[in-house]
């Protein structure tokens, strides 16, 4: 087996989960690459042995799985780093709250005596694609996003106009700081927080968002997956933000953006005792109501 490991940071509190999960890995044999930016990181922050480990600049079809250490937005990281290659991802939580790291750092053991045994499940998760009239440089390799791909206001205080098709159908113009469209995954990110649902993973959806409307009748609207949605920008500035989940590019004002489902999916790995619903029970802290 051949194993894939990435990091963003190295962190005082990732030491000791880096350190089992290389002890373990290596008594079990098998082969370990670390990213190597982040192998030097743990090479220069830390006093954990790295003889005998190997470093990666770019995956390949070679590798069997990918552990991201960090929290959600390390994951988000690593999705650029897997693109369609099919690699399935599995993430260790050294971050905060871990809708996508589900894997404690006390029961890293536990959990890869069950993966390396097999015994988990792939979740596959939708992503969404952008594309850009004129084109944009930076929007040409890497222009998927796992969480969402947003539009904001640059510079100014002063809300912008989103002028919105469906299908080639107007929709709204909705007067802003932005418009979120939301995978399944993300809706529990940037969207929730501006008052979006919450989207099962497994579900054929994706949410459009205001942030902070104008109009106060203007609410969430959750639309097929298929659905393919354009924006056309306009505000006092004469650029504005287009996000994809954390890279951010800006964008002149008559770019017209196109965003529709991506030609491929990202798996997940995910321990047979894990579920969505029992995450977001925990993380949203659902069961600390005394009635329950």
């Amino acid at each position: 087996m051949k194993i894939a490991i990435f990091g963003q940071y190295y962190q005082q509190n990732s030491e000791d989960s880096v350190a089992i999960l290389l002890d373990y890995l290596e008594r079990k044999n098998v082969s370990v690459f670390i990213e190597s930016n982040f192998y030097n990181l743990i090479d220069n922050q830390s006093d954990i042995g790295l003889k005998g480990f190997k470093t990666f600049l770019n995956l390949d079809h070679t590798f069997n799985m990918l552990v991201s250490i960090g929290g959600d937005g390390t994951i988000l990281r690593a999705v650029t780093r897997v693109g369609d290659l099919g690699i399935p991802i599995v993430g260790i939580n050294t971050g905060r709250l871990g809708f996508l790291a589900t894997i404690q750092p006390e029961k890293i053991t536990m959990a890869f005596d069950e993966i390396i045994a097999g015994n988990y499940k792939l979740s596959n998760r939708t992503l969404l694609s952008v594309t850009t009239e004129p084109t944009h440089n930076d929007l040409v390799e890497i222009n998927y996003a796992l969480n969402e791909i947003a539009v904001s206001r640059k510079n100014t205080t002063s809300m912008i106009t989103v002028e919105t098709h469906l299908n080639d159908e107007y929709l709204a113009s909705y007067w802003s700081d932005g418009l979120i469209i939301s995978t399944p995954t993300g809706s529990t990110g940037y969207s929730l927080s501006c008052g979006g649902p919450i989207i099962t993973p497994e579900a054929g959806n994706i949410v459009l968002t205001p942030i902070a409307p104008h109009n106060l009748n203007v609410r969430p609207l959750v639309i097929p997956d298929d659905t393919k949605v354009q924006l056309k920008v306009d505000g006092r500035e004469d650029h504005y933000l287009l996000s994809l989940d954390s890279r951010i590019v800006t964008l002149p004002n008559s770019a017209v953006v196109r965003i529709e489902k991506s030609n491929f999916k990202v798996k997940m790995i995910e321990l047979t005792d894990e579920s969505f619903i029992d995450t977001l029970r925990r993380k949203m802290l659902w069961a600390e109501d005394r009635r329950n």
